[in-house]
């Protein structure tokens, strides 16, 4: 239903997060826990859809208020005539890998000549591939791809495929190494992928048309939690514990120190912003490898709007 609450109610939102809970949420999670949120006068439902594939198609459909996504998803629903916007960007850059297992000696592109990439369906991961597989002069032919879904890491580490792409180097490879199979993490922006933005807070327009201000009051309360976590790390973890008891906090205690930088550039940029020249960049290039087929308004795909005017009100 569309939010709207009387005065002195909160305003219900649902928020579906775009994997299970780690520390690049924690922002989320401390926004409640400080009463971020609740000074807003929002009342969030944080949660892990049973199909984030389907994340933008319920926030176009105004089934849910808010997802976190990827870029590339959010221009091809654009092509697709969906209204979604991306109006925060989470992390400022690619967290991307191509991970294989150090015992495999897989350090650089050339050498995944016909090995086994496990993939979790992604279509931009495709893109990411070729590009980094270009670099080495060679093409998807030269490999085996095979779609793992959500089992990328048991499938590396079981040694079901001899690399994965779409694990993250602030996460999964901490993982691994706290599990005794330290990886190698071939970083795919090295690698002629364009600068991106690797997460991403995203609406409908018509959400943005409507409900303005239930946006706004959202977006100061996502400000203020990332800030939040930023300066206590460690609280952060805890809270994200409380929130989902399955988190291995070892894992996201050494994690958050990594992926904290990431949420501003290292303090270069405000939390959450965006530019057209990188997302026209990107587009470009998801164009290129038909990714994208025609034209996409980038401009229609985010908004810097509502992150400035949280900037300002603090």
């Amino acid at each position: 239903g569309s939010p709207a609450g009387t005065p002195g109610e909160a305003t219900k939102v649902s928020i579906a997060l775009d994997w299970y809970p780690w520390s690049n949420h924690t922002g989320l999670y401390m926004a409640q826990s400080t009463g971020a949120f609740a000074d807003q006068g929002i009342e969030p439902n944080i949660y892990v859809p049973s199909d984030p594939t389907t994340a933008l198609q319920l926030v176009a459909a105004g089934q849910d208020d808010f997802t976190i996504s990827y870029q590339a998803d959010v221009l091809i629903a654009r092509q697709q005539g969906l209204d979604v916007v991306s109006i925060a960007a989470l992390v400022q850059h690619p967290l991307n890998t191509i991970m294989t297992l150090q015992s495999s000696g897989i350090t650089e592109p050339a050498q995944l000549k016909g090995k086994t990439i496990g993939m979790a369906g992604v279509p931009s991961d495709d893109a990411l591939l070729k590009t980094v597989l270009q670099s080495a002069g060679l093409t998807l032919d030269d490999v085996k791809t095979v779609n793992v879904g959500f089992d990328l890491m048991p499938a590396l580490l079981g040694k079901r495929v001899d690399a994965i792409i779409g694990a993250y180097y602030v996460h999964e490879a901490i993982l691994a190494q706290q599990q005794g199979q330290p990886v190698n993490a071939i970083n795919v922006a090295d690698f002629g992928v364009p600068d991106y933005y690797e997460l991403l807070l995203v609406t409908s327009g018509e959400m943005i048309r409507d409900h303005a201000d239930v946006v706004q009051r959202v977006v100061n309360a996502v400000v203020a939690g990332y800030a939040a976590a930023a300066a206590n790390p460690d609280e952060a973890i805890d809270q994200l514990v409380k929130a989902y008891p399955e988190t291995d906090a070892a894992v996201e205690r050494e994690g958050i120190k990594l992926i904290i930088p990431m949420w501003t550039d290292g303090g270069k940029v405000p939390f959450g912003s965006q530019t057209e020249e990188r997302w026209t960049s990107y587009a470009d290039w998801l164009r290129q490898h038909d990714i994208l087929a025609g034209d996409v308004d980038v401009t229609k795909a985010f908004t810097n709007t509502f992150i400035e005017h949280a900037h300002m009100g603090h």
